[in-house]
């Protein structure tokens, strides 16, 4: 069935692309926020990927790969957003506490939520993606290789990267002095 929405859309149908986007949006809006951490932003990078998924369609070369296409579309519209806005930064939705996991000192857990994505939006976009589609989106490695159209030794170099990098991050803000007021001299 897919392919034939995909074959339809091909061919200028724009209910059919409208079929395709509808089953696929919620997937994209998750990617997007995962890569973002703004619903705006992500909002924003989704609507750019299905603008150019729709005049790029024509030039898919297969239609089974629909999904994979949309989804490295998304990824790369996500990347070019932090690129642009590279200086901004992640605020911690309190609202969304249910996603945290229960511990004794909710507090606790929220400290450590938002020094895990401080780490996380400091990392370069590539290095971004390639962990989120990893271990977000659970995606095996040789298939975030061919979502992002890179070769499977560099996908592990950029996950092994920005893991390392997230760690050193972690320790950086986990070492005594590192709650020094900005303003005030050490």
């Amino acid at each position: 069935m897919t392919r034939d929405l995909v074959e339809r859309a091909r061919r200028g149908d724009h209910d059919a692309f409208a079929e395709l986007a509808g089953a696929a949006i919620s997937r994209l809006d998750a990617t997007a926020w995962l890569m973002l951490r703004d619903a705006d932003r992500a909002t924003d990078a989704v609507q750019n990927a299905l603008v150019r998924a729709w005049r790029d369609l024509p030039t898919l070369r297969d239609p089974d790969r629909f999904d994979a296409w949309l989804r490295r579309l998304v990824v790369n519209a996500c990347i070019d957003e932090i690129r642009r806005t590279r200086r901004s930064r992640l605020e911690l939705d309190v609202n969304d506490i249910s996603e945290i996991p229960f511990v004794a000192d909710a507090s606790s857990a929220i400290a450590d939520r938002d020094q895990l994505e401080r780490a996380f939006v400091r990392l370069d976009p590539d290095e971004r993606a390639v962990i989120v589609l990893h271990h977000y989106l659970d995606l095996p490695l040789p298939e975030v290789a061919a979502t992002l159209r890179i070769p499977l030794g560099t996908t592990k170099s950029r996950l092994y990267r920005g893991l390392r990098q997230m760690r050193a991050a972690l320790d950086a803000d986990a070492r005594p002095g590192a709650d020094i007021p900005e303003g005030r001299p050490a």
